[in-house]
């Protein structure tokens, strides 16, 4: 049986934070949009693999096989696959310039819009003083992350029971909680700055898994989210618009266990 044909297909495609290899990354819901979604040319913003994760604990389902399957599957049905690795993905740091399956690995990049509007593409860790001086605390934030997205589980089960749409603690906690409101305004004012020192109209970045589009500080500031939480991404359409979509509330396909083998009497 041949794959369908996407139902939407978009000029350029920006995914971030996809952490496969951890228990909280949403790959069906991810799966799931990448076969309802294509482009010319999808930006791939860093953390989609979890190496971090993977060190302390070997975690890789076959939902998580299938995503990098699916994108590679992409590159060569014609899309073009651009690389950007974060922090949680640095191992891929060593391999700038390289090609893996068609996808290639480089260290930031400019994109042009189809209005010709120039886009500074990067992950933004290492514009994060925690990330960068202070691993160990790093480290620490992501357990407790990770122990918040856990929480989120049951909670959400919960809503569900009751018909309610997708609810994220974090993203709530990220929103009420001062310091994290001050750290992500100071984030995008920092990427901001960046953007405008590379000369660029505006910056694609993803790493404090909050999704946004606005103008901020003179540029355009734009965030891709995450795949742990949030399911969003975002996609330039042909007139060079952007746009975020939502996933989060997608009904994922449901997995069933694969047929025991039938032995012969």
């Amino acid at each position: 049986m041949t794959e369908s044909e996407p139902e939407r297909r978009f000029r350029t495609l920006f995914i971030s934070d996809v952490h496969l290899g951890t228990r909280g990354c949403q790959a069906d819901r991810l799966l799931d949009f990448l076969k309802h979604h294509d482009a010319d040319t999808i930006y791939l913003v860093g953390d989609i693999v979890d190496g971090w994760a993977l060190k302390a604990n070997w975690y890789w389902p076959q939902a998580h096989n299938d995503v990098v399957q699916k994108l590679l599957r992409k590159g060569r049905k014609g899309s073009r696959m651009i690389y950007i690795p974060g922090n949680h993905d640095e191992f891929l740091r060593s391999y700038y310039g390289t090609h893996f399956g068609g996808i290639e690995v480089i260290e930031q990049t400019i994109h042009e819009g189809a209005d010709g509007k120039r886009y500074l593409i990067i992950h933004g860790d290492i514009f994060d003083l925690v990330v960068q001086n202070a691993r160990w605390l790093a480290h620490l934030g992501d357990r407790a992350y990770d122990f918040a997205i856990q929480m989120n589980r049951f909670v959400n089960m919960f809503r569900r029971l009751f018909g309610r749409p997708y609810w994220s603690l974090s993203q709530w906690a990220k929103l009420k909680v001062k310091n994290a409101v001050n750290y992500i305004g100071a984030f995008e004012k920092t990427l901001a700055a960046e953007a405008r020192r590379c000369e660029a109209d505006g910056v694609i970045c993803g790493h404090i898994h909050f999704a946004a589009i606005r103008d901020e500080h003179g540029v355009r500031y734009l965030n891709c989210g995450d795949w742990v939480e949030s399911c969003t991404a975002i996609v330039e359409h042909e007139d060079g618009q952007f746009e975020i979509i939502n996933w989060a509330n997608a009904q994922p396909p449901v997995r069933l266990p694969a047929p025991l083998a039938v032995q012969a009497a």
